[in-house]
């Protein structure tokens, strides 16, 4: 009976021991490897492109996500510019009085700023209105008759501008009266276009209300719901993207601000009409690299062209391109310092890439957004030493035909030969 049992019996898995393992191992080391399909460094190469592939990939589904909700990206793009701008001032704020006290003030100056602003400018073309259409016929008589008369190679008479902008307004009547229809639509569009602009500002006011009364409390409940080895090097990259963010958005405020002052005094000291409208699309046209200021620039010269003369104009050009001078070489490297880092050639690519996927609001958005990416990538890489200067190349050896000239033959190497281990 037993013998029966012993027989029956399911025989014990034997397990490999160390040394068994071991040997393992040395047979596998010892075995030939077999030579690559494909050169190492091109297999390399084409895992790093499936990399930048799927980077690309998320970057173009983010792009899209964002152009899906459009209004929501600007309101929460906004409600960042002015938590940046505003939250110096409640920090300054809230060391005398409660932190909900302090976010209240903060807001109520900026909305009196801007408010005050705009009350100036609106006050200025009412109280100039009739001067100033007086000083546009003398200078638009001057044009006139420079055109007619001046040493140009090509003269245009007054009955020649007559008849051109008499053929202008008829094209226009004709265009209205046969596309009333759609201009009407457009019109009702443009009024729904206006109650979605309210509409964004309320919701980007909201966030930023939020923002600054408890965006701390808001960034720690975000973090906590990571894992706990994530959260410090999400803080760390954060925080660089938005102390770039910051320093480019309270940068580009001073500077705006900055610009939008001197353009005021020069074209108060020419005497050219509408002195602050054309300021603050000056002020404005800062917030546009590249473009903003130049457009503001031909704006300017034109009512100082059409008001003053040649001369005011030319005086009104060199006087900005001045401005701007000043910007570019003194206040932005003053101001901003080393928080936006990005190359000439970088912005422009940005800033024409921004306008093609979003119009004016992608100008705006792209450079902060590229300046944000860089300092959050720049955070988390680990960079080599630099190179000091570019290696030396050695010379290309010739290449000669053995065979041709001597009459040997030499064997052929294969191309993987010296890529053996």
């Amino acid at each position: 009976m037993m013998a029966r049992n012993d027989r029956t019996r399911t025989p014990r898995r034997m397990r490999p021991t160390a040394g068994g393992r071991a040997s393992v191992r040395r047979i596998a080391a010892s075995s030939p490897r077999p030579h690559p399909l494909v050169p190492p460094w091109l297999a390399k190469s084409g895992t790093i492109s499936w990399y930048v592939i799927g980077i690309v990939i998320a970057l173009a589904l983010v792009v899209f996500a964002a152009t899906r909700i459009e209004l929501v990206f600007i309101a929460v793009f906004i409600a960042f510019v002015f938590t940046s701008v505003l939250n110096p001032v409640t920090d300054w704020l809230a060391r005398s009085m409660p932190r909900g006290l302090a976010v209240v003030l903060s807001l109520l100056l900026a909305f009196l700023f801007f408010a005050g602003l705009l009350t100036y400018v609106i006050s200025s073309v009412v109280g100039q209105w009739n001067s100033l259409a007086d000083q546009f016929n003398d200078g638009i008589e001057q044009i006139l008759d420079f055109l007619e008369n001046g040493p140009l190679p090509w003269h245009v008479t007054q009955d020649e501008v007559t008849d051109w902008v008499n053929n202008l307004i008829q094209q226009a009547i004709e265009y209205i009266q046969s596309n009333a229809g759609n201009l009407a639509g457009q019109v009702v569009s443009n009024a729904g276009t206006v109650a979605i602009g309210f509409t964004m500002f309320a919701l980007s006011l909201f966030v930023t209300i939020f923002l600054l009364s408890s965006g701390t409390r808001m960034w720690l409940w975000f973090l906590n719901q990571l894992p706990k080895r994530y959260r410090t090097r999400v803080h760390v990259s954060a925080s660089a993207g938005w102390y770039t963010f910051s320093g480019y958005a309270r940068g580009t405020m001073i500077v705006a601000t900055a610009d939008g002052l001197m353009a005021f005094a020069l074209l108060l000291i020419v005497g050219v009409p509408l002195a602050a409208p054309l300021a603050v699309l000056v002020f404005v046209g800062a917030f546009i690299p590249l473009i903003g200021a130049p457009l503001a620039m031909i704006v300017a010269a034109v009512v100082a062209l059409a008001a003053g003369g040649f001369v005011d104009a030319l005086i009104v050009t060199v006087g900005v391109a001045l401005i701007g001078q000043i910007e570019g070489h003194i206040l932005e490297p003053l101001v901003m310092g080393k928080q936006v880092s990005l190359h000439p050639v970088v912005v422009a690519l940005g800033v024409t890439a921004g306008t093609f996927l979003g119009g004016i609001f992608g100008a705006i958005l792209a450079i902060p957004l590229l300046a944000v990416v860089w300092s959050v990538f720049a955070t988390l890489r680990t960079p080599d030493p630099p190179l000091e200067e570019l290696p030396t190349v050695p010379p290309r050896p010739e290449h000669t035909n053995a065979s041709t000239t001597t009459g040997l033959s030499l064997p052929l190497i294969p191309w993987n030969e010296g890529l053996k281990p």
